[in-house]
């Protein structure tokens, strides 16, 4: 019995009204899928870049040397921030002079400016029996002599799952982002477009199933540690009290 599964026994058994009644062991299905995508990072538009977009909104400008003249600021600053602009589309030159695009007039009005990133890349793992992405590093998974057989009830149509939705693929990117970064910043890196999507290998990943009878309650119910999340995994535990929990009586009755 390897050390987890005889620390999960003992973190159970904690409560003195509780005893397993059953054990098991078993894998479910993680698919990897490689991800590249186009992010922006977002922030509160600065002042100086406010005013020259309201300066070339109200007025005709040539070039940076004018607009620093009327905002008295270094032109060295002015030709950098223009130059950023117009890099961005915020601006154009039309006729010689600056003129908002509909990208600037749109982020000029919610004082907003989003700047696109270079192409990322990353890798997500979806799981099949729980219909949705996981946060977890395969890498880190103790390793097993010898696998323990397939979940029972993997939905195999799901487990032939290699296609997803952009709406899907960004949740999970999101989420990753959110949990990696904990810490508000002042800028935020969204995801605007997935460049590619590509389903690559199917790792299996064990798991550690305990059947519980609560004598004071009682009551039966599972208990399941997934080795991918690090932590009591209430999906599958709600999928096999749903499934089995009569049975349990009846095979201990």
């Amino acid at each position: 019995m390897s050390k987890l599964q005889q620390r999960l026994i003992k973190e159970i058994q904690q409560n003195h009204q509780v005893k397993i009644v059953e054990r098991n062991q078993w894998c479910i299905p993680i698919r990897t899928v490689e991800v590249t995508y186009e992010p922006i990072r977002r922030s509160t538009m600065d002042v100086l870049m406010t005013m020259l977009l309201i300066s070339m909104k109200e007025a005709d400008f040539h070039d940076a040397k004018e607009l620093s003249e009327l905002l008295l600021v270094d032109p060295l600053f002015i030709e950098d921030l223009v130059s950023i602009m117009m890099r961005v589309r915020l601006i154009e030159k039309v006729d010689a002079f600056y003129r908002l695009t509909s990208k600037g007039e749109l982020q000029l009005e919610r004082g907003v400016f989003e700047e696109e990133l270079e192409l990322e890349s990353a890798s997500l793992l979806y799981s099949p029996c729980h219909e949705a992405f996981l946060t977890g590093d395969l890498e880190r998974i103790e390793e097993f002599d010898e696998l323990p057989p397939l979940y029972r009830y993997v939905d195999e149509e799901a487990e032939r799952k290699d296609t997803f939705d952009d709406a899907e693929i960004i949740a999970a990117l999101t989420k990753e982002d959110n949990e990696d970064d904990g810490i508000p910043s002042v800028s935020q890196t969204i995801i605007s477009t997935i460049a590619s999507t590509t389903a690559t290998q199917i790792n299996d990943v064990p798991c550690f199933e305990f059947i519980v009878y609560d004598k004071d309650q009682d009551i039966y119910y599972a208990r399941v540690w997934n080795t991918l999340l690090s932590h009591w995994d209430e999906v599958l535990e709600q999928q096999l009290n749903e499934k089995e929990r009569l049975k349990w009586r009846e095979a201990n009755h």
